[in-house]
């Protein structure tokens, strides 16, 4: 089976319903991968609810993510990516470390 990291928005100014809807969104991806045969590898899922603790930084929680990337077989930028700087990095890390990059049409 291939494991399938999904690459989304996570964080919203807007306030923790929007950060809801994107965590939503993710587990949507999530599912349709492990409907079809995959694993998803989805973070929002594995953050969810810790809000942004604050003892932990950006940097630390980047870094488990990409060391979590770098054992999938493929990431799946899903349509909000592009407004998120974290997803930003995670496909950069793809594409350096020849990871293939899954996009929506």
């Amino acid at each position: 089976m291939k494991v399938i990291y999904i690459a989304g928005k996570y964080r919203d100014k807007r306030g923790e319903f929007y950060v809801q809807m994107n965590i939503r969104e993710a587990e949507q991806a999530a599912l349709f991968v492990w409907v079809n045969g995959g694993v998803a590898l989805c973070p929002h899922k594995n953050t969810s609810g810790l809000g942004g603790a604050f003892l932990i930084d950006d940097q630390t929680w980047l870094a488990g993510d990409l060391e979590l990337l770098s054992r999938c077989d493929a990431v799946w930028a899903i349509p909000n990516w592009v407004a998120s700087a974290g997803a930003h990095d995670e496909v950069a890390f793809a594409k350096k470390n020849n990871i293939p990059v899954l996009f929506n049409q």
